[in-house]
């Protein structure tokens, strides 16, 4: 693999530290968002053309955010063929919290048993949806130090959002992304290039410890949204113009230097609007913007605007949208697809939305650029980076095997199950009234997830939750009761009874995972 080095490797800063191979999860069933609006008795297009939403993953309640990160780990070591001695240090980024004290990390810890390695770092990491930014920076700063002992990191982002009866409720979804990340990555973080911008707001909390669900303040999200985006661009246009003048250019950045930008999707539309309002930035700190020709013709009537009062001004909007329409087909619009047909899968949605960036792209298209990726969190957290592609795409190389690594994804969207609203609903209540639970038998069909998918088995009397995987080959039975999140000896399973692990050498090829 790329991005390897042997275990003595504490020589100087490696180079290129980023990520060098990705895998996503999503739910096995969807619903239909303009079958959703007839359900629910809203305008027609008010969830497919207001939110740009097509379909919305979701999980029964035999998935939880354990089995969500189980299976994403192990589907990115089969598929890259890695060992599980071969990670030094494993980050999880969710909100989805069912256990106050005990980490998602040390339930997927039970995959690297049968390696022996249990020398491995990090925890979990919350703040809403940019936790697994958190992860990411936690990963890349760790193999960047002195604490690094040549091994990869695995950051892994998994969420399951569902929300309550009403406006909200369309604007979920559900996934998990695991990512590698060491040296000599085809996606390199770029040294120092990070705006950063953190604020205390109640825009999006979850204070009710027994539900699922968040408080939500709508139009106080979008402001601290789209006022954090504000603010670490201008921090990140600092940063770079520094870094310039260091090297005797005095070039003004702007959004013509990322050849791709991609956002924390809620929904698509935010995405549009955030671009736009980029681009506003743009228009602003340009000391003589040509009015004329180019994409600011015409918009010489919101010089003077100020952007802390344009949050929600239709005018300023809609005359950015249109400046930035090209922009947008050709930078960011490529990376909704998981998006739109998965939904938000809050602490994932900005990963997912850089896969499927890379998924419809070739190599040679996307090497050597510049991307963008902004990360929010609400409460609220965000930042402003970017990794630059690296300009090797010949066949077997590091950027090759990632994309084609991704290029199934839309296969995999297209292979789900379409339930009805009133099935996905019943769906929802039962997760509602079922999911902190003790004493509970999920009651949702194994056979109706993917193949290779973990998944809950049961909870016992001391909410101790017991998980097992259901096979890569979709003829043979599931086997219950495989893996257990307790740490209690008596509830270990013996070696007999754990599911054989597929080594390295013989890791399951691309084809053989039905997903």
């Amino acid at each position: 693999m790329p991005g390897s080095a042997p275990i003595n490797c504490l020589g100087p800063w490696p180079k290129d530290v980023g990520i060098i191979a990705m895998e996503l999860y999503f739910p096995s069933q969807y619903v239909d968002q303009a079958e959703l609006e007839q359900f629910d008795g809203v305008p027609a297009g008010k969830y497919t053309v207001g939110l740009g939403q097509a379909r919305m993953g979701f999980c029964s309640d035999c998935e939880d955010i354990n089995s969500l990160c189980l299976t994403v780990v192990q589907r990115l070591m089969e598929r890259n063929g890695l060992s599980y001695d071969s990670v030094g240090r494993l980050e999880i980024g969710t909100e989805t919290i069912i256990d106050k004290s005990k980490s998602v990390k040390t339930v997927i810890m039970q995959l690297f048993e049968d390696s022996g390695n249990t020398d491995v770092e990090g925890i979990d990491t919350t703040n809403a949806c940019y936790g697994g930014t958190a992860a990411l920076f936690n990963a890349v700063n760790w193999v960047e130090s002195s604490s690094w002992d040549g091994r990869y990191a695995l950051v892994v982002a998994g969420d399951i959002a569902v929300y309550a009866t009403g406006s909200a409720r369309p604007t979920g979804g559900a996934g998990a992304v695991a990512m590698l990340v060491g040296p000599n990555a085809p996606l390199a973080f770029e040294r120092g290039l990070r705006g950063t911008h953190m604020q205390h707001a109640y825009d999006f909390y979850k204070p009710d410890l027994v539900s699922e669900y968040p408080v939500v303040d709508g139009k106080l999200s979008i402001e601290c949204y789209l006022s954090a985006l504000d603010r670490c661009y201008s921090v990140y246009r600092n940063k770079i113009h520094a870094q310039w003048q260091r090297e005797g250019s005095e070039k003004r950045f702007s959004l013509d230097d990322f050849g791709y930008l991609v956002f924390h999707s809620p929904y698509c539309k935010l995405v549009q609007k955030s671009l736009a309002r980029l681009m506003l930035n743009d228009f602003l700190s340009n000391p003589n913007p040509n009015t004329e020709t180019g994409p600011f013709t015409g918009l010489d009537a919101f010089r003077d605007v100020r952007p802390e009062e344009t949050y929600f001004d239709r005018d300023v909007e809609k005359a950015f949208m249109k400046a930035s329409a090209d922009l947008f087909e050709k930078k960011t619009k490529c990376s909704l697809l998981i998006s739109n047909q998965n939904g938000n899968m809050y602490t994932p949605s900005v990963y997912g939305c850089l896969a499927s960036l890379i998924a419809q792209q070739t190599a040679s298209q996307i090497a050597g650029q510049r991307v963008g990726v902004f990360s929010y969190g609400s409460g609220f957290a965000a930042t402003l980076y970017s990794l630059r592609v690296t300009q090797d795409h010949t066949p077997g190389s590091a950027l090759d095997k990632l994309v084609a690594s991704l290029s199934d994804l839309q296969v995999r969207l297209d292979s789900r199950t379409k339930v009805s609203p009133a099935v996905f609903s019943e769906n929802m209540k039962l997760r509602e009234e079922t999911h902190h639970l003790a004493s509970y038998i999920p009651r949702g069909s194994v056979m109706d997830l993917f193949p290779g998918t973990w998944y809950l088995t049961r909870v016992d009397d001391k909410h101790r939750r017991e998980y097992a995987r259901r096979p890569l080959d979709n003829d043979l039975p599931a086997e219950p009761d495989l893996v257990r999140s307790t740490a209690a000896t008596e509830h270990i399973p013996s070696p007999a009874k754990k599911m054989p692990r597929i080594p390295a050498a013989a890791a399951v090829p691309e084809a053989a995972i039905n997903h």
